[in-house]
């Protein structure tokens, strides 16, 4: 499932380089994750970067985009223009 970012973001902007999605941006007031952008670093990470450099631990799952490991896996691919492993 995507990541959210929740309105105890602290606007350290640690996060946003970390994604290599280009998932996170700055909004209006708080950092947000684009669900159609994020795999939870699969495919580039062992696990979401954004999460752990975030000092306030403010980014969970977002229950509202429920992904399987494989749909997010074959979300990488076609955000990457990769064929498999």
């Amino acid at each position: 499932m995507a990541l959210y970012i929740t309105d105890r973001c602290i606007n350290c902007d640690l996060c946003e380089p970390e994604c290599p999605n280009q998932a996170i941006s700055l909004g209006i007031e708080i950092y947000e994750i684009d669900p159609a952008r994020c795999t939870e670093c699969v495919g580039h990470h062992a696990a979401p970067r954004c999460r752990e450099v975030c000092p306030v631990d403010c980014i969970p799952p977002d229950p509202a985009h429920a992904e399987s490991p494989e749909a997010l896996f074959a979300k990488y691919l076609r955000l990457t223009g990769r064929t498999g492993p």
